[in-house]
């Protein structure tokens, strides 16, 4: 009998190298599966179990949660009561009548080829030489010249029962055959072991590649088109973060998205080519891509140099069209039963000379895009060195895409965060308060830039948020208007542009009068003042040519207000920024960005200010000890509760989340109750 642990064991193992390769397969795509011998929970009798890679997971980080465990006896029943192809999706509803005790991970619709195949061991990838073939206009004469006998060509099929038929058909009739090229698809492959399977699946990528690379010709995209050459680094960078906010605004007119940029080589090389405008009209062809990256990406067609503001003119026009044509494309295909168009706007939008924008409900799936489209790109160079690049047709690209079975895929998923699609830069979000408004924001669904002058700190903050696809830090110096443009240049490069911006980056000197030197004045007055204005003018120009409005948040203080002893220059410094609220709130309420402030007091613990020296100073001018100054604080308030860091990104988050969408120009006090400091 063999060892259900070891079975499970070497799948993962198998399917994890094969998905950290993205010459194998793409992020999510592909399955593998594995036969043995289980123990029936009802008889303690041996039964032959199909473990594979259930629906939506990722090979290179499947565990066994993410694998569903079916009967095979059952799964090998099915056939007799297939109703037929036109009926097939009613068969993925009969696969729960096959699973194994609770059954593990939701069956995928790929699970017939892997139960209806007779071999213990079955791969499904997606590689970009596999698909070359599988796209080339003599796809199937290709595949024999190949691979001879031993990898067959099955034509295109939508992925479904039917299709697990017809592989199983091949395997049967062909006994010598280690797998198959998946017309308009991919490669699928078996083994009798594991390691077998592997190596078959393996040898199917490394021959195609091989022979794309003897067989193919010279420069298959055309002759490089001057006006299209490449940008150097810097200026198409440059280029990138004017038109991401731009772009990213045009992409989220029916749903609000998340960008993401590459000047990947292969990309910048495509759009410099001659054929790249025929060849990105075709589209993708691999199910995998297209549901990705929509049907076909939007390309602008202006010269790689030319001004910005004819760029962005441009963009705007050619979006207009993309939308009309997006709108006909549904209507030429739908029918009564299909589901309404999800959204007209691009997923995938292509600058020669600058490079690709993707654009997705997160980062993660705005970059998973760009990776699919990069290997689309691959696959039209091999398929045009070969042959021709012919995908499968725009009618079975829309079956696939408003699928009944996707719809009801993309309804199992989780209600989004409040933040969701939302890209929160925080100024000193390395430490204090900042980091805890980091943390909510990110815990919330926003994306976060962690913009600090520590640069450690914000890179700790951003590591303890999460990975690239959740927060990034920024090292800035808020007083300097480079350094800030800059800081938001790279929000805009890595997110697609700015929505939520805290001004939380601040210090303080404690001192009477007298004692206040004009660089105590200045210091504090360059920071928190001088600070704010350069990152509310930065963000603003990113929100501005978004479209899509915003929010400004400043952690001004209770000092704004009351006036205390010992505190001149930090005081009339927040003040400054109190005012700028107000003022910021009247200009840019037009562009629907809300600008509002938050007034803490008394934030003791957790707070950077108080740790560097502020804590000590103002311990000595209340006479107490600074151990206590946090209790003193709660004391004096009508709450007699002391204020955390927590209770300020608290704030933040409630006049970001929605339900203050009205609210513009206030300060909300967050101090446990300072009756000298209520607003008036």
């Amino acid at each position: 009998m063999t060892d259900t642990h070891d079975t499970v064991h070497a799948l993962l193992d198998r399917s994890h190298r094969l998905g950290a390769d993205p010459q194998n397969t793409n992020y999510a795509g592909g399955n593998t599966s594995a036969q043995g011998t289980g123990i029936d929970p009802v008889t303690g009798g041996p039964v032959e179990l199909l473990w594979v890679k259930g629906s939506g997971g990722d090979l290179g980080t499947l565990t066994a949660a993410g694998l569903a465990v079916l009967r095979v006896d059952r799964l090998r029943a099915l056939p007799a009561v297939y109703p037929g192809v036109d009926r097939e999706d009613e068969m993925v509803a009969a696969f729960d009548y096959c699973l194994h005790g609770r059954g593990g991970a939701a069956p995928s619709i790929d699970t017939a080829m892997h139960g209806l195949v007779e071999a213990p061991h079955v791969d499904h990838l997606h590689p970009d030489a596999g698909i070359v073939l599988a796209t080339a206009a003599e796809g199937e004469a290709l595949t024999k010249e190949c691979f001879g006998d031993r990898v067959i060509w099955v034509p295109w099929r939508r992925p479904g029962f039917q299709l697990g038929l017809d592989i199983a058909a091949i395997q049967r009739d062909h006994p010598a055959a280690i797998g198959c090229i998946l017309g308009g698809h991919g490669i699928t492959a078996w083994g009798a072991t594991s390691t077998e399977c592997e190596a078959n699946s393996l040898d199917i990528i490394r021959t195609a590649t091989q022979f794309i690379e003897r067989r193919g010709r010279a420069e298959p995209f055309g002759a490089i088109v001057e006006r299209y050459r490449p940008l150097p680094p810097e200026q198409r960078r440059a280029r990138a973060a004017a038109l991401a906010p731009v772009l990213r605004g045009l992409a989220g007119t029916d749903q609000p998205q998340i960008g993401h940029f590459t000047d990947d080589e292969g990309v910048l090389d495509f759009l410099s080519r001659a054929e790249h405008p025929r060849l990105a009209a075709l589209g993708t062809s691999c199910p995998d891509h297209f549901l990705r990256t929509k049907v076909r990406p939007l390309v602008l067609d202006t010269d790689a140099g030319a001004p910005i503001d004819e760029v962005i003119a441009r963009a705007r026009e050619l979006h207009a069209v993309y939308r009309e044509d997006y709108a006909a494309y549904y209507r030429r295909h739908a029918t009564a039963e299909s589901p309404a168009m999800r959204g007209a706007d691009p997923a995938i939008v292509l600058v020669p000379g600058v490079g690709m924008f993707s654009f997705g409900r997160d980062k993660q799936t705005a970059r998973v895009a760009a990776e699919f489209y990069l290997n689309a790109v691959n696959v039209m160079r091999g398929a045009e060195a070969i042959s021709r690049y012919a995908p499968i047709d725009e009618a079975e690209k829309f079956r696939i895409e408003y699928w009944p079975l996707e719809e009801a895929k993309l309804a199992r998923m989780p209600a989004p965060k409040p933040l969701a699609t939302r890209i929160a830069f925080v100024t000193g979000g390395g430490s204090g308060i900042g980091r805890a408004i980091t943390l909510r924001l990110a815990a919330e669904g926003a994306c976060v830039v962690v913009a600090d002058r520590d640069a450690e700190a914000a890179v700790r903050v951003a590591a303890e948020i999460g990975g690239p696809d959740t927060a990034i830090p920024v090292t800035v110096d808020v007083t300097d208007a480079a350094a800030v443009a800059a800081a938001v240049d790279a929000a805009t490069l890595a997110f697609g542009g700015v929505d939520l911006v805290v001004n939380n980056a601040g210090l303080s000197i404690s001192k009477p009068l007298l004692e206040t030197t004009e660089t105590d004045w200045d210091i504090q007055h360059s920071v928190m003042a001088r600070g704010s204005f350069l990152v509310a003018r930065e963000a603003a120009r990113a929100m501005i040519a978004q479209g899509l409005g915003g929010d400004i948040v400043y952690i001004v203080s209770k000092n704004s207000v009351f006036a205390g002893p010992n505190n001149l220059a930090y005081s009339a410094a927040k003040a400054d920024q109190a005012h700028q609220v107000r003022l910021l709130a009247a200009e840019l309420g037009e562009h629907g960005i809300r600008v509002n402030g938050v007034n803490p007091d008394g934030v003791v613990r957790g707070s950077g200010i108080f740790a560097g020296g502020w804590g000590a100073q103002r311990a000595a001018v209340y006479g107490v000890e600074e151990k206590d100054l946090g209790a003193f604080y709660a004391q004096r308030t009508l709450l007699k509760q002391e204020v955390l860091p927590e209770h300020i990104a608290g704030a933040v988050f409630a006049l970001t989340a929605g339900d203050l969408g009205r609210t513009t120009g206030m300060h909300i006090p967050v101090d446990s109750g300072v009756a000298a400091a209520f607003l008036r």
